[in-house]
């Protein structure tokens, strides 16, 4: 990270220890290593002697996590981008989606499932976003888990914690969740389907921003696939993706683009 971006995250990281013991390694660091592993793929025992120790890196790690620590980053990163974007601090509208991704031989069979239509075994990812595309809520599931069932949860969340109160989504949770969230909940659920006559791939009016984010989030060679032994280990990982996206769209003050392919004359 640069400096520009750590004065963003810094701040926002749990207090030291409560004794006052000095800590033994920045945290700067532990905070770069654990955006390496998400960023590269590699395992928490082959981060490189750059970083602190891997144990001393995980530790934090899942300290942060235990205390909310990645939650609140992204609620403030996220209110601070759209007060840039001249949007009010806290939605009004969000878009949900799900993904299916292969698990590794690492996810425990307790936890992973077979997504049928997608023919995928491993796990979901539940996302809820803003019209920005800014992640909301997480949540990982057994890939069996229907959309219905997994968007009920994220939408109880969203009227506990949040004020959306218009939610896009696909088809897939069409059906008595519709009237459940309208009736018990007060949020609508705005399904997005297909054009009559659609042939071949077409871009979506709204469901597109949650699967730009996705997207975003695959990017990361972590995320390509779930390797994880616990849902929350993912689900954490995935806001620790959001975060520095988030950052970097702070600093650069656009989404960061990735470079067009190379002119034939630079190849030699």
């Amino acid at each position: 990270m640069t400096d520009e971006q750590w004065a963003l995250i810094g701040p926002l990281l749990a207090p030291e220890h409560w004794d006052g013991r000095k800590e033994k390694w920045l945290r700067r660091e532990i905070v770069d290593a654990i955006l390496y592993v998400n960023r590269t793929g590699c395992l928490w025992r082959q981060l490189p002697r750059d970083f602190p120790p891997w144990q001393t890196v995980y530790w934090h790690f899942a300290r942060w996590e235990d205390q909310g620590v990645t939650e609140r980053i992204l609620q403030v990163l996220r209110r601070r981008l759209r007060r840039a974007a001249g949007r009010p601090a806290d939605p009004s509208a969000a878009v949900m989606d799900s993904q299916s991704v292969k698990g590794a031989d690492t996810v425990s069979a307790g936890t992973r499932g077979y997504d049928k239509p997608k023919r995928t075994n491993g796990r979901k990812r539940f996302i809820v976003t803003d019209t920005l595309g800014l992640l909301i809520a997480v949540m990982v599931r057994p890939a069996g888990v229907q959309d219905r069932a997994g968007a009920t949860t994220l939408l109880l969340g969203l009227y506990l914690t949040g004020g959306c109160r218009l939610v896009f989504a696909d088809q897939g949770l069409s059906g008595w969740p519709v009237a459940w969230a309208r009736d018990v909940l007060g949020i609508i659920v705005h399904i997005v389907g297909k054009p009559a006559g659609q042939r071949g791939f077409q871009v979506h009016p709204k469901r597109w921003v949650a699967e730009r984010t996705l997207a975003w989030l695959t990017a990361h060679r972590r995320l390509a696939r779930d390797y994880e032994r616990h849902p929350q280990t993912s689900e954490a990982l995935i806001r620790w993706a959001a975060i520095g996206l988030l950052v970097r769209r702070l600093t650069h003050g656009h989404p960061v683009r990735r470079p067009g392919p190379r002119p034939l004359e630079y190849l030699g």
